[in-house]
Parts: structure tokens; C-alpha cells; sequence
């Protein structure tokens, strides 16, 4: 099971106490800050797309999406996402509970821009009713990122 996964991950780095298992929904951004209590826009959603064959995943702010012309300006291809039901086979988690930790071996993972706004954001933690509390740089390190970029429109660019 991949929140457990994840949860064993974050016991391992010393942050398990971080988890958060709501008894609500937090499939989707909605639920997820409903659940959470925080704005959509503190939810770090991921994002999985294929670059090239590979599985790609973009963490990105809960209000952001994806800009085509950005996106295919950095990873010189138009945006495809992983099919759903092939989502847990190329990542190792499945859609409602998609993070960047203890995913499988070959996954790149990226931070977008919009999430530097933060202090403190909520990605999954591998299960549709799980998230986990972390700042900018526990994520960047948790996350094992290639980087940050910009790839992402519609929100807030004012409050970085």
C-alpha cells in the first residue's frame, strides 16, 4: 500500500508525526483543504505526465494549472498525462493519492513556481485520504527534486 510506504518513509527521516490521515476525502483539491482546513491553493497537487516515455510528475500550487505553451517551452513536447489506469504502474501510486515520495525507481519530480508563495504546503501521502505538512525545503528535499520551473498559469504571481 503506497501511503504506507510513504508513511515509513517519513518515520525513517524523522518527520511521521507530519502525516495526516483526515477521516474526509482528500482525492482532490477541494477535499483535500476541506479536509486539511488551508486554502486549495496550499495543496501541492502532483501532476503525471509521460516526457519522452518517462513518468514526469509536477508538484504544483492547488490553484495553478498547466500552461501548454510553458510547458512545452522546458520539456520540448506537448503535455500528456499518464492515463489513469496506468497512473500506480508508472508512479507506484494511484490517482487521488499521488505524491513525489516513495515512488518507483525512474520518476523525475519537479516543483512548480506557484508554490513558493508558501510557507507550508499539503501534498498526498500516498492514499486518497492522506496528506502530509511540510515547508518549501522539507518538499524540495523529500521530493528528491530535479528543481523547480514554471509551468504553470492562473494564479496568484503577486504573492511570491
Amino acid at each position: 500500500m503506497s501511503l504506507e510506504r510513504v508513511k515509513e518513509y517519513f518515520e525513517q527521516v524523522g518527520l511521521g508525526s507530519r502525516i495526516i490521515v483526515p477521516e474526509a476525502s482528500s482525492a482532490t483539491v477541494a477535499e483535500a483543504a476541506q479536509a486539511l482546513g488551508c486554502q486549495p491553493c496550499q495543496i501541492a497537487k502532483t501532476m503525471s505526465f509521460l516526457v519522452g516515455g518517462a513518468p514526469v510528475l509536477i508538484v504544483t500550487a492547488g490553484d495553478a494549472k498547466v500552461d501548454n505553451p510553458k510547458y512545452k517551452a522546458f520539456f520540448h513536447e506537448k503535455a500528456k498525462m499518464i492515463p489513469a489506469n496506468q497512473v500506480e504502474s508508472c508512479i507506484g501510486h494511484a490517482p487521488g493519492g499521488v505524491c513525489p515520495f516513495a515512488t518507483l525507481p525512474g520518476v523525475t519530480v519537479y516543483l512548480d513556481r506557484s508554490l513558493k508563495r508558501f510557507t507550508h504546503v499539503y501534498p498526498a501521502a500516498g492514499s486518497s485520504q492522506s496528506a502530509v505538512d511540510l515547508s518549501l525545503e522539507e518538499l524540495e528535499i523529500h521530493s528528491h527534486s530535479s528543481g523547480w520551473l514554471d509551468v504553470c498559469k492562473d494564479w496568484d504571481e503577486a504573492a511570491v
